[in-house]
Order: C-alpha cells, then structure tokens, then sequence
C-alpha cells in the first residue's frame, strides 16, 4: 500500500523534486516505511510506501531491466505470482520479489493491454522516457484513488487532492456544480471533484499523457446482461463458491500479518468464515460498537466470534468521539459528507494500526454485487405498490425492511404514502429506484446561501448521469440498473473512498475487499436477479451458501445498515468550539455559501424537538463538513494534521539519459 504523486512538463526544465517532495510528505501516512523520487527531463515521480510485500527490496520508484520504463504503484496486484511465474517462460529475470516489479515488466511487454491481466486494487504510474510518455491506470471498481490536474500544459497527479495543492500554481476554489451532485447523490460524479480544476480518474479507466496532450480510455465496463441467465441454483452456488474461496485466498498473500473486520452482519462473518477454512490458525478480528444502542451490533459481533472462534479485539464509540475526531475525517476524505459514518472507520482503523495491524480484509462489497440494500427491497415494493397505487395493503411492506425505523412502526397507508409516494408511478424512469433518497438529499440545497444558488444556475445533475449511463441500460432489468447505480456511484464515489480508503490509510493500513475481486463482481452481475434478492430477501445466493458456515442468527437477523449518530454529535450540552465556528453567522458569511438564516432555523428546530429527521441530519453534516472543508483546504488554515517527514527517502537522478 503507498501513495504516488508526480509531475510532467514538456515546456520547460523546472526542477520539480522539492515540489513532489512536498506533495509526498502531505501524504506520507499512506506510506510510513519508505520514500523514493525519479528526476528526469521532463518528468518527476514520487513515491511513498507501506511495506506488505517484500519488504525488503521493493522500494520504489523502480525500473524495468532496461531502464527505460520507471513505475510509482499504489496497491496490490493480487496474482502478481502467476503473472510472474509466466513472464519467467518468456525469458524475464526479476531483482526483487514484488508485485511492482511484475508490473513494470508487463507494462513494457503489454502496454495498455496488461491491464486485463491484473487482479488487484491499484492505481501506477509508468514514465516511458524513450517516447517521454505517462501511463496511469486505475483498478476497475475504484478501490485505490487517483487525482490529477492540468495547468498550463503541465500534468500533476497523486493519491489524494491535497498533495496536488502543495504545487501553488493549482488554484484553490471549490466547485458549485460538484456541490449540487453531493446534495443529490452524495458524492460528485468522477471525473469531478469538489473543487474546480481537480479531477478524478474514474474507476476502469487510463491516462496517457504525452506532447498531443491527454487521452483517458475506459478499458473496463460493469456489464449486467445476464451472461449467467442459464445456471441453476446450484451450479451457481458451486460457481460463487470457487469464485469467492480463490478471491479469499489471494487477498491474504503478505509478508505481515492479515487481520479482518467482523462486525457482526452477514458480509464480514461469511468473509472470515471462508478465511478459516483456508487458514485455520489464529485469525485476529476487529470491530466497533457504539454507546448509543440503536447504533450498536455488539450482540451479533459477540455471536460471530463465539461461533467463528476468532481472537476478537473491540473499541466502543461515543458521540464525543465522533465529533472530536470529525474535522480529521474531513482532511482525509477531502469531499462533503452528508453522514458521520467515516468517522468510526477511521477510529476503528487506529485500534487495528495500534494493535501492530497493517492489513484488513473486510466484506465491502457484497451489498453491491448481491443486492443487499434496502434500496433494492424499497424499489421492488414501490414498483409491486405503482401497479395499484390506490391499494391500502401494498405500501404496508415497506415495514417489513425498516423495522428499525420508530415512526413508521404504526403508520398508516397515507403516511408510507407522504414519505415513500415520491414520484411512485414513474417506473419507466431509468433512476426509478433511486428517486426517492436523491429527492431526500436534494433538499439540503435550500441551506445554499442566494448567490451560490446563482452560481449554480440552471444545472442539473441528474442531466450529466444520464449521458453516462451504458448504451444498453434500458434494456436492463430494473434491479441491474438499481445495482448499476448503487455499484458506480455510491460504492465508488463514497463507500470505498470516505468509508474505505480515506479512513484505513489515514492510519496505514491497507483494506482488502474479497468481494470486488472483478471476477465475482462480473459473474454477479449476470446472474438472474431472482438469485440476488428472492422476494423481499436479499443476497439470496450468499445466505444459501453460508448456511452453517456462521451462526443462523446472523443470517436470519433484519438488515441493519451501517450508521452512526449525528445530532447528538454536533448538538448538544458539549457543542465543540469549532462546530460553534463552522455555524456561526460570521463564518457562514466569510464562505458565501449557506445562508445563515437557514442555518439557525435547522438549529433552533433540533434544539426545541430534540429530534432530527434524516433530512436534518444529511444537512447539518453537509453544512459542517462543507464549511470544514473549505477552511482545510480553500482556506489553507489546516496546520493539526500536515504529513511528517519522508522516511528512508531515495533520490534517482535520471536527468540526461533517455
């Protein structure tokens, strides 16, 4: 696991190393053990790394034999082993024993091609300096990040943003229109990001970068035409089975420790279920709880590790917790956020760091590819409802998938109506299942103070989602498109970033997800919906497959998502001092972009009920966050969490061969 961060300039002879040097140490968390720079002519690549594999000898940056090819990785090539084992028939000798350098050497035998050989989470980075040429890749569901920016012709990029500001010809400024999609989707659709000029290299997609400028190529598409529409149950049982055990197998290769999460829902017990029967041995597990138990799975985690006989570790989480650690969540996860889920993760990662862990497998994922979200359920009982929207008895199912949901317990028919009715007949609508929670975070948009609503102006980001949908999205049923939308939009664009990545390396430690290996998200992807979500239950196919691999309990518990509080963190007898800051009438109108009046009307109606609807609570994290984010970043006024200094940094000097 590391970080990368490099420049390209073809107009002039800059020396850029104490620029990147800089851009590395503001991300030096993502690699604590070592660092290295490439100088050449025209190009500047960093580096920073955690050591997972060959921990010796795998520092980077790193050539091919030749020299002629010089790569920066971030991730894990998972069968590197395989690949190199076949190079090695084809005449290649390696110096070290690391996936990077497996890389490398396929780059200069492949080209752009290796890329359909790779399993793995990654993004690198090739300098090609005979044809003074950049190659980036990016994994094909987006687990590792890229980010880039060109001014003037000059190419920067890096793991996280903030590294891309230590260059100071990028101009900080955040974008409105970014804003508009977080309020609607959560999260701003790839390429952009929350500010102007800063884009993201969207999952299954490459760069080159040379004179003619840039190309970005989609070289990985999810494709959910029932490929798989043949199988029996069975046969597709057997089939997720081999698929899943070898996904486990490979994600466990390291020259450390491997721990897991278990959390105590299906997803985690299923994944350190499968991990016992490959590794038998001691197995440590980690998991949160939280003081406030409607947020609290500690009962189904104790269950889990009694059955799965793991040596189990656990943290409890307060309210205080969560809002003291908030502002860091922000600095790391560099976007809005409309929830304080991150914030657990990136505590729970700590407990993992400070436990000597450098590796997590989790179950990510399996929501995703399986159909395990409420959305799903939602929008089958909405689509059931439509056919008779005048029926009493039909929107009373919705119950069955919120249980925990206290006021929708005893409502009636016109209740589910007021809040599940939202454009209930529009089935043909190719977001049909997702209207509803857009509409839900749309109304955070009215707290956008006059003149930032004029700086949106008539924009519409539903507009810029449909231009990316597949050419054969309408011929898919209406569950592939539901997943299609929850697997590139909200699994990438937040789960895996502001829950995943952003929280585990805020502390170095490196997530593996067995769920997103790409050969079982594409065979899930054709598999018939029936095998995913039967009725109202979801993830069918796995709760077969688990039986009396963990305890029936957990298979039978109702979902529960993943949440954490809110408005008792940010409101209460103990507000912290800088919750006070980012809501007050002076910093609201130094930003210019929430209107304070709205502001204190959200505050005094929390304050007077106590309560706060999810709609409430989307707005006050996004207004804090929002306004965080803007002081981190657009501000420059972060010093708490700067990078440290470079360990073990190696210079090459590269600057008049080619």
């Amino acid at each position: 696991m590391c970080g990368v961060a490099g420049i390209v300039d073809y107009q002039s002879r800059t020396d850029y190393k104490t620029v990147v040097e800089s851009m590395l140490r503001s991300i030096s968390y993502r690699g604590p053990d070592e660092s290295g720079i490439y100088c050449s002519p025209h190009t500047t690549l960093g580096n920073v790394r955690l050591s997972i594999i060959d921990l010796t000898s795998g520092q980077q940056p790193m050539s091919d034999p030749s020299g002629r090819y010089w790569i920066v990785h971030n991730g894990k090539v998972f069968n590197f082993e395989e690949l190199r084992r076949e190079l090695e028939k084809k005449g290649n000798r390696f110096r070290t024993k690391s996936d990077t350098e497996v890389l490398v050497q396929l780059y200069a035998l492949y080209k752009e091609k290796c890329l359909s050989l790779l399993n793995g989470q990654f993004v690198f980075a090739i300098w090609d300096k005979m044809e003074e040429e950049l190659f980036i890749a990016r994994d094909r569901v987006g687990i590792r990040p890229l980010f880039y920016n060109i001014s003037n012709g000059v190419l920067s990029f890096a793991s996280e943003i903030k590294a891309l500001f230590e260059n100071e010809s990028i101009t900080r400024q955040l974008m409105p229109q970014s804003l508009d999609q977080i309020c609607t989707f959560w999260s701003a659709l790839t390429p952009n990001t929350p500010f102007r000029e800063i884009f993201e290299l969207s999952p299954g997609h490459y760069i080159v970068f040379n004179r003619k400028g840039l190309k970005i190529t989609k070289y990985w598409s999810l494709d959910f035409n029932e490929k798989n529409a043949g199988l029996s149950l069975s046969d597709a049982l057997a089939e997720f089975n081999e698929l899943f055990s070898s996904s486990v197998k490979l994600r466990l290769k390291a020259d450390v420790e491997v721990a897991a999460y278990l959390s105590g829902g299906i997803d985690s017990s299923a994944t350190v279920a499968y991990i016992k029967d490959i590794e038998p041995g001691i197995l440590n597990t980690f998991s949160i709880g939280f003081d406030e138990k409607d947020f609290d799975e500690s009962k189904f985690q104790r269950e889990a590790v009694s059955y799965l006989n793991t040596n189990h570790k656990s943290i409890s989480c307060s309210s205080a917790e969560i809002s003291t650690n908030f502002p860091k969540v922000i600095w790391h996860s560099e976007t809005p956020l409309t929830r304080t889920a991150p914030t657990p993760m990136m505590i729970l990662s700590k407990f993992v760091r400070d436990n000597n862990i450098k590796v997590v497998i989790t179950g990510e994922g399996s929501d995703e590819i399986l159909a395990g979200y409420d959305i799903f359920r939602e929008a089958a009982i909405r689509r059931f409802w439509a056919s008779e929207p005048k029926s009493a008895l039909r929107p009373l199912l919705l119950k069955k998938i919120y249980p925990d949901i206290p006021h929708l317990r005893n409502a009636s028919p016109a209740i589910l109506k007021m809040f599940f009715g939202y454009k209930l007949e529009e089935t043909d609508n190719p977001f049909y299942s997702h209207l509803l929670r857009w509409n839900n975070a749309n109304h955070i948009k009215k707290y956008f103070s006059k003149n930032y609503r004029e700086s949106i102006g008539t924009y519409n980001s539903l507009n810029d989602l449909e231009e990316s949908l597949p050419g054969d999205f309408n011929n898919w049923d209406p569950l592939s498109k539901s997943q299609w939308l929850e697997t590139t939009i909200f699994m990438s664009g937040y789960l895996l970033s502001s829950q995943g990545d952003r929280m585990a390396m805020a502390n170095s430690v490196e997530g593996r997800y067995p769920f997103l290996d790409y050969r079982l998200v594409e065979f899930c992807a054709g598999l018939p919906p029936k095998f995913k979500l039967k009725g109202l239950t979801e993830k069918y196919l796995l709760k077969k497959l688990i039986k009396n691999k963990i305890p029936e309990s957990i298979i039978k518990r109702p979902k529960q998502p993943y949440r954490a509080p809110i408005s008792s963190v940010f409101i209460s007898n103990k507000t912290p001092e800088y919750v006070k800051h980012m809501l007050s009438d002076t910093y609201t109108k130094q930003a210019g972009i929430f209107d304070y009046e709205s502001i204190s009307g959200l505050l005094a109606k929390i304050e007077k009920t106590g309560i706060a609807s999810e709609v409430d609570n989307m707005a006050l994290t996004f207004i804090i966050s929002t306004h965080l984010l803007n002081y981190q970043f657009i501000e420059n006024r972060n010093k708490e969490f700067r990078g440290k200094e470079l360990k073990n940094l190696r210079v090459v000097n590269d600057l008049f061969s080619r």
